[in-house]
């Protein structure tokens, strides 16, 4: 199952973003990624989330392994759609 979004806030996909990102992925039972262009994180790790370089206006896809974590992929999603906060 996967989301495809939009990065609305000015300062994009930054470590308190990721941060906010990883605290909700943590508590997935299987694989939670998110994915720009051809590279793809794992959504519980921060490092791996900030080499996706993500400024205002990427598109990016979360995407998860199993349905059991469907409410996982959209809680991320509404942190990104509600831009972390800062929009």
């Amino acid at each position: 199952m996967k989301k495809i979004l939009i990065i609305p806030n000015e300062t994009g996909l930054h470590a308190r973003a990721a941060f906010q990102i990883v605290e909700i992925a943590k508590k997935a039972k299987h694989g939670v990624w998110v994915s720009k262009e051809n590279h793809r994180a794992d959504a519980s790790s921060m490092l791996d989330l900030l080499t996706l370089n993500c400024p205002k206006g990427s598109e990016v896809t979360v995407e998860v392994d199993h349905a059991h974590d469907t409410e996982i992929m959209n809680a991320i999603a509404s942190k990104i759609q509600k831009g972390f906060g800062e929009i």
